[in-house]
């Protein structure tokens, strides 16, 4: 897998996809209205290295609106093309409150709360 972050900068806000030291993929910054768009394709290149389970750890997202939702859910689909999993871990919790709003809990099967 790359270690290069995929980046995405819309003025002040500011997305990134990183390599843990872990393995997980951690994600960085804002998954806002101003950033997914650049972000959508931010994990082909590492589900294509990927076999198994892909860990997706969201402890450094400092804030996410209802688009940063839409992008998890995009991957989902991205990954579940690719024969993959995701498992999404560290979910910070405005992001919990939306996806019980929007009745998406159980598809995104959210891991542990940070």
């Amino acid at each position: 897998m790359s270690n290069r972050p995929n980046t995405a900068d819309a003025g002040a806000a500011r997305a990134q996809v990183r390599t843990a030291d872990s393995g997980a993929l951690r994600v960085e910054g804002d998954l806002t209205f101003a950033t997914v768009p650049t972000m959508v394709n931010a994990l082909r290149d590492r589900m294509r290295d990927a076999h198994g389970t892909l860990e997706i750890d969201l402890s450094a997202v400092t804030h996410s609106d209802s688009a940063g939702l839409a992008l998890l859910v995009e991957w989902l689909r991205q990954a579940r093309r690719g024969n993959l999993a995701l498992r999404f871990s560290h979910v910070p919790q405005q992001m919990r409150d939306i996806a019980h709003v929007t009745s998406l809990e159980h598809i995104l099967a959210l891991g542990e709360s940070g």
